[in-house]
């Protein structure tokens, strides 16, 4: 028997405005008495007081970083494969706490105190490995000589390992919530950002990128002519004064309330749909389950519409007789709205696209290692007196990436709009695709370079010396950096905005904590590979030797990094022409001279896919939520 969805309407309008507790923060845009205003909280003026802390801590991390090869291999005397496992494995660690982070934020503490809580942890790791790098009892003797080294022991380790699980935790809480709580100052609607004229996540990016740059050239100078004290003190500085600026700035912020547990949604809309799974669905959309009112803390910027994908899953919204007469809140672990099923879709939608990044972390997690290897073996010198520190060199991808950002605004998006139509010019699945492809020729060129540095070691008889310097130009090195960077502009931006754009609003704490767990998955797998590598191919010319680089096969390494990753191009070409981009209604916020529509009015292009206003809609009081 089909259930009469328009009889079940509430009608009472008063009883939707939901509950609020004494000093709570309002919705962005929302008035005591729930009228629409223009937003006094949020804006540009925030920005000096968030980017503040997201620079300190990037130029924290990147100086940390950027140069712990040599700190491993040198100060540690660490083989270079178990040293740059640890590495890959510290990296994959720090880049999945950020999902432990998300859910805290996305659930119960927000993104604000998220934050700060993050900030304190990574202030203890600095720290901690500071003392590590200034008391001798927690290294190993000097070895100049790199031969017969002693390594650092058990005791040595562990304090250096507590550091790093300490800077990971503290990863955990920043990295899945500063981009979004930075982005949540501002209105992201798709018709906001196309009339912005300028693109939030590149600019972000920019940042970031003016951190890092800083951070290779003068910490990791200080590094290696000053001392390691210093050179990991200030970084330890940075990241305390990045906290300060953050809590600073609090009462500028807007702080959008948690919308409770984003993994629990899913798993009732799942529990629900199995529940159901010998129940039609009712061809008619517009009669699935749908509450305004239970969304309304998790749809502030519009709920998400009907789609036809995964209708499978529609059957977690399907009104059975007895929950169309049941008049008090549903239980959400048999019936959940269209906006839940399709929250789920979204994740469900995007989990192929963001699988293909991971493969191509897993090619490039080592690359930055071997790279550092490889120029301190060449001749570095800018003039008699001045070398240019190893780690330093990674300022080619940085100065590339950044001009890369501006030219990519300024000049690429204006030309290309012309041909596309499209006010941002490219999607970001096609930006993605781009990044992808110039990341290959960034392997390939790496290859040559390496066959070349041995040639020139092999024409003056320096193959077995390790340690001789062989004369060849570092900046051999510098093209494969400067293609990696414009790749970056492309691929690191791209799945970043393509992350946040396309998960539910809810959630977009826990899709940036994505980003950063392809990268983790990326790094173990690394890991893997470099160890399979290192073990199966023989030992008088193993590719990935121990010590002595100038007799291994690093361009073998990648030549098949840069295979894997031509495969991996075609698995994401397949995903991104399949892929259906979320349908949302967007709610419209009275804002200077625009005005609000009518309470229960639609625009007839927000419509689509089976939205239909209230009609066919069940309205339940909030208190559902907690049921």
């Amino acid at each position: 028997m089909e259930v009469d969805m328009k009889s079940m309407v509430v009608a009472d309008e008063n009883n939707k405005q939901q509950e609020r507790a004494p000093g709570e923060e309002r919705a962005p845009g929302e008035e005591s008495d729930g009228s629409p205003k223009k937003r006094k909280l949020g804006g540009i003026k925030t920005m000096p007081f968030i980017l503040a802390n997201e620079v300190c801590d990037r130029f924290a991390a990147s100086g940390f970083h950027a140069n712990m090869i040599t700190y491993l291999t040198q100060v540690l005397n660490l083989p270079l494969v178990q040293a740059s496992n640890t590495l890959s494995n510290f990296a994959g660690t720090a880049s999945f706490t950020p999902l432990l982070g998300a859910l805290l934020a996305d659930a119960v503490a927000g993104r604000y105190w998220t934050i700060v809580l993050g900030s304190i942890f990574y202030e203890l790791g600095l720290i901690s490995i500071v003392l590590s790098a200034v008391l001798p009892s927690l290294r190993p003797p000097p070895c100049p000589t790199q031969v017969n080294c002693q390594e650092a022991n058990t005791t040595q380790l562990w304090v250096f390992y507590i550091s790093l699980l300490l800077t990971s935790l503290g990863s955990g809480g920043i990295r899945p919530c500063v981009v979004t709580f930075a982005a949540d100052q501002f209105d992201m609607s798709k018709s906001k950002v196309t009339s912005r004229g300028w693109n939030f996540f590149n600019w972000y990016y920019f940042s970031m990128g003016m951190a890092t740059l800083t951070a290779i050239t003068v910490v990791v100078y200080i590094q290696d002519n000053v001392g390691w004290g210093w050179g990991l003190g200030i970084p330890a500085m940075a990241m305390a004064i990045s906290v300060v600026a953050f809590v600073i700035g609090s009462r500028l912020y807007v702080k959008l309330k948690p919308g409770g547990s984003p993994l629990t949604r899913l798993a009732q809309v799942i529990v629900a749909a199995v529940k159901k799974r010998n129940m039609p669905v009712p061809e008619d959309p517009g009669l699935l389950y749908q509450n305004k009112e239970l969304d309304a803390v998790i749809s502030v910027h519009g709920r998400l519409l009907h789609s036809e994908q995964f209708k499978c899953l529609d059957k977690a919204a399907t009104v059975t007789e007895e929950e169309a007469r049941n008049s008090g809140p549903p239980n959400l672990w048999r019936l959940v709205t269209v906006h839940r099923v399709e929250e789920l879709k979204c994740i469900v939608r995007m989990l192929p696209i963001w699988a293909a990044g991971i493969l191509l972390v897993t090619c490039s997690s080592h690359l930055g290692s071997f790279t550092i290897i490889q120029a301190r073996s060449m001749d570095r010198h800018l003039s008699r007196s001045f070398q240019i520190p190893p780690a330093s060199l990674s300022i080619f991808a940085n100065l590339t990436m950044l001009s890369g950002l501006v030219l990519y605004e300024r000049v690429f998006v204006p030309f290309i709009r012309r041909f596309t139509g499209n006010p941002v010019g490219i999607t970001c699945l096609q930006r993605m695709g781009i990044g992808f492809t110039i990341n290959i020729l960034g392997g390939i060129v790496a290859s040559f370079v390496e066959i070349k540095r041995k040639k020139v070691a092999a024409a003056y008889h320096l193959l077995d010396d390790p340690k001789a310097i062989i004369p060849i130009s570092v900046f051999w090195l510098v093209p494969q950096y400067v293609i990696h960077g414009i790749a970056e502009v492309f691929m690191s931006v791209g799945h970043l905005e393509f992350l946040y754009d396309q998960s539910p609003e809810s959630m977009r704490s826990t899709a940036a904590a994505l980003y950063w767990v392809a990268i983790s998955g990326g790094n173990y797998l690394g890991t893997l590979l470099v160890t399979l590598v290192h073990n199966n191919t023989g030992k008088e010319r193993n590719w990935l030797p121990n010590r002595n680089l100038n007799r291994g096969r690093l361009e073998r390494y990648y030549w098949l990094v840069s295979g894997i990753q031509v495969i991996n191009l075609v698995y994401y070409l397949v995903c991104a022409r399949l892929y259906t981009y979320k349908p949302v209604e967007e709610s419209i916020c009275k804002e200077d001279e625009e005005a609000e529509p009518a309470k229960d009015e639609v625009p007839a292009k927000n419509m689509a896919n089976g939205a239909n206003g209230n009609a066919g809609e069940m309205e339940l009081s909030a208190d559902a939520e907690r049921a």
